[in-house]
């Protein structure tokens, strides 16, 4: 995967996390009972938030000063 592959991919995990976190924040809001659907996005979130780190961190190399 090259670096504009690797940005494009970025952008599309930062947009299904948003999702993800709207979804989260109307059900709650809803006031919904299903807790269990609840954490399952949770859980899907904290992934996509993992795989947003990893892009990030490849594509912003820590610089020694």
């Amino acid at each position: 995967m090259n670096e504009e592959e690797m940005r494009k991919r970025l952008e599309l995990l930062r947009i299904d996390h948003r999702d993800l976190d709207a979804a989260i924040d109307a059900l709650t809001a809803a006031g919904a009972t299903d807790q269990l659907q609840i954490a399952r996005l949770k859980k899907r979130k904290l992934k996509l938030r993992d795989q947003i780190s990893l892009i990030e961190d490849y594509l912003i190399p820590d610089i020694i000063a």
